[in-house]
């Protein structure tokens, strides 16, 4: 009995007694489980069984232990692990530590957006014997968090399933890496299944309308809430204005802003059907383009988010050559890299972010979906804002735990 040999996956493995085991060489972990103590790795794969190894064991049930011998065309689990982690890792990223038990960790290697991808990774896990877990997209992550976990789920696997979980996370590297271009525009891309794209640190100008609040007859209750905000991602105020509902007066506080280096813009109030609310036909008098009104997200139905090209030159909103306006309402919906910048006038756009009321007294609103994607480098158009709609519903807890929670997740 002491010397059967047992295929597992097409791998002979021979069972050994652990008192005559001494010397010989572990061909998987063994996990020990202290209930309330311990759980965890306590012989790692390669460790030469020594004489007081024998004891502990025993106490942890192995009568026998397996020597495995892996053939050419499979894998160990934990070499399989490394493999699959390496291939999945896009840019900001890292392995964390080494293969335990079959399993590596991938975390961030710098604070940012987590960006997956997901058709990619349902490709990859419909392979079945190995498996990747995520956080969802676009979650704003910390450098040091856990991003995601892999690993063989058996414990030989086969070198084909290995090479082809390779193949499909390399196949969407290969396809992203570098540039793309899209006419005359060209955009930065993020390669790899599982990637942390930087947030900017943005400089930014915020116009607070309605008569209401700037004659005095309501106290401003929008300034804080988005102030405080604007600080938790280490952005800088350039200035906060307040206006009527008039529309030259919002375009000229804007412009004003521009003028004192904002590289986003954000307004609030006017924004809903009320004849008095004009904020977004302000925006588009600034000379926004690519203006997206109305969202698929509660609270923020009544959201904007708009562009406004600066170019080398600093001169906003004027028209070229005295025929083509440089703020063109380009549609770039389809396209999987929303920043771009133009390349034949050198300019870069600048995001106009509209809030509505809710903004106020909503602790979680659209804003703060869209906002990380923005400073992400992420061109939102109406594609993005309505695919918000599923998971776009919050759900008004008497204590906010966002982001542990489902809204904005798009599973």
């Amino acid at each position: 009995m002491c010397d059967d040999i047992h295929e597992s996956n097409g791998s002979a493995m021979k069972a050994i007694p652990v008192n005559q085991a001494v010397g010989t060489v572990l061909a998987h972990d063994i996990t020990e489980i202290r209930p309330g103590e311990f759980k965890g790795r306590a012989f790692k794969k390669g460790h030469v069984i020594r004489e007081e190894d024998v004891c502990h064991l025993q106490r942890l049930g192995k009568e026998h232990l397996f020597v495995l011998q892996v053939a050419e065309n499979e894998m160990h689990e934990n070499d399989a692990a490394y493999a699959i982690a390496q291939a999945l890792m896009g840019d900001g990223v890292a392995i964390k530590g080494e293969p335990k038990e079959g399993k590596i960790s991938i975390i961030a290697e710098r604070d940012g957006l987590l960006k997956i991808n997901k058709d990619a990774l349902l490709e990859f896990n419909m392979l079945g014997e190995v498996m990747c877990a995520t956080l969802h997209d676009n979650t704003v992550v910390k450098k040091g968090q856990t991003l995601a976990g892999t690993r063989a789920i058996p414990l030989v696997v086969k070198r084909s399933i290995v090479d082809e979980a390779v193949r499909i996370a390399n196949r969407d590297r290969a396809d992203r890496v570098g540039v793309i271009s899209h006419g005359n525009a060209v955009a930065s891309v993020h390669s790899g299944v599982i990637g942390v794209k930087e947030l900017r640190k943005p400089k930014v100008g915020i116009v607070i309308t309605g008569n209401e609040v700037y004659h005095g007859r309501i106290k401003d209750a929008f300034a804080p809430v988005i102030t405080k905000k604007i600080e938790e991602i280490g952005g800088e105020l350039v200035g906060v204005y307040y206006a009527p509902d008039d529309k030259a007066f919002i375009v000229d506080r804007l412009q004003e802003l521009l003028k004192a280096g904002a590289d986003l813009l954000i307004t609030t109030g006017g924004m809903s059907v009320d004849p008095d609310d004009v904020t977004r036909y302000a925006i588009r008098e600034l000379g926004a383009g690519d203006i997206v009104y109305g969202s698929a997200v509660l609270p923020g139905a009544m959201f904007l988010i708009a562009y406004l090209e600066k170019p080398r030159n600093g001169e906003m909103g004027k028209r070229g050559n005295g025929e083509k306006d440089i703020m063109t309402e380009t549609n770039f919906s389809d396209s999987p890299i929303r920043r771009f910048t133009d390349a034949s006038t050198s300019s870069a756009s600048i995001p106009i972010l509209g809030i509505p009321a809710c903004g106020m007294y909503a602790k979680t609103t659209i804003f703060d979906l869209v906002l990380p994607r923005v400073l992400a480098g992420e061109r939102i158009g109406r594609k993005e804002v309505a695919a918000l709609g599923h998971g776009g519903l919050c759900l008004k807890c008497d204590v906010c735990r966002y982001p542990v929670c489902p809204f904005g997740k798009l599973g």
